[in-house]
């Protein structure tokens, strides 16, 4: 029987298929933050976005409540109990099934089963960007031996920097570093990182945006093909920010187009984090927590 696995976040859900082998289905953007407050919950235009996809999504695939799994994260934490308990019980009601906000903590533990891959006895630092949380977690060759979480996200950049999002950005690579930078400053990472892994979709954004990609050198896992440096990954940042249009961004990906709002902001805290580590090799990665649940299955 096919089950299907959702992930569900801050501004993006995620929908996937899996038999013998995992399959994302297909994914769509809402930026959950807009007008969020965690007494009121999610701004009632979000959530008619929300229940309609659902809508359209359990007739596509049939879901069922024994045949999903929704899991939830990002800025759905911040919710106060009640409001919780509300869209628990919308999901229950309406759709038969279980919306599922896992903590910070179950969120790590998946990630980590995701990337529990063998890195030839490398230091690997796995960087998890989300709309409102990104997470870190150090793998020494196949054992986790620390793991952060850190309040900030793409939808802390693109509220403070409204014109990144120009046809090419009026806000530079440069002032967007100081403002992370600065957010991270109390943040101590180890300096002797022999790359780092950059997940939730970060491979498929630079083969279509066209970064310096080279063969995969460091270890072999049959699923991180590609690998570049810390100097290309700057020059290809700089070219989503003053090189590629708005519009030829979202041309790249006709089915989610509204992923591409934060692709641009979504580049600068790895950056940061890649100077702060000293990591000279960066993994663009597809995997993210659905990767662990499936890997926890098995």
């Amino acid at each position: 029987m096919k089950n299907y696995y959702i992930d569900l976040g801050s501004s993006t859900i995620k929908v996937y298929g899996y038999e013998s082998k995992l399959e994302l289905l297909e994914e769509h953007s809402i930026y959950f933050k807009n007008e969020f407050d965690a007494e009121k919950g999610i701004s009632e235009k979000n959530q008619k976005e929300l229940c309609d996809y659902f809508e359209a999504l359990k007739i596509k695939y049939q879901l069922k409540y024994d045949n999903t799994s929704i899991f939830v994260t990002g800025i759905f934490r911040n919710l106060v109990f009640e409001k919780k308990q509300e869209m628990v019980k919308l999901f229950n009601d309406k759709f038969d099934l279980h919306f599922n906000i896992i903590s910070h903590g179950i969120e790590n533990y998946y990630l980590a089963k995701a990337m529990e891959n063998d890195y030839n006895n490398k230091k690997v630092l796995i960087i998890n960007m989300g709309g409102k949380t990104t997470e870190l977690v150090t793998f020494i060759g196949t054992k986790i031996t620390e793991t952060q979480n850190i309040n900030i996200g793409v939808a802390d950049l693109l509220n403070n920097f409204d014109q990144v999002n120009e046809t090419f950005s009026k806000n530079t690579v440069e002032e967007m570093e100081n403002f992370v930078s600065e957010k991270l400053s109390a943040i101590k990472l180890d300096q002797d990182y022999d790359c780092a892994i950059f997940t939730g979709g970060e491979e498929r954004f630079e083969l279509l945006t066209g970064f310096n990609l080279i063969e995969n050198t460091l270890f072999d896992d049959k699923i991180h093909h590609y690998m570049l440096s810390l100097e290309d990954y700057i020059k290809g940042t700089e070219k989503v920010f003053y090189e590629i249009t708005m519009e030829e961004l979202y041309g790249l990906m006709p089915n989610n187009p509204k992923w591409m709002d934060g692709a641009r902001s979504g580049a600068i805290i790895p950056l940061v984090l890649f100077k702060m580590a000293n990591v000279q090799w960066i993994i663009p990665s597809d995997l993210n927590l659905i990767n662990g649940v499936i890997n926890d299955l098995k």
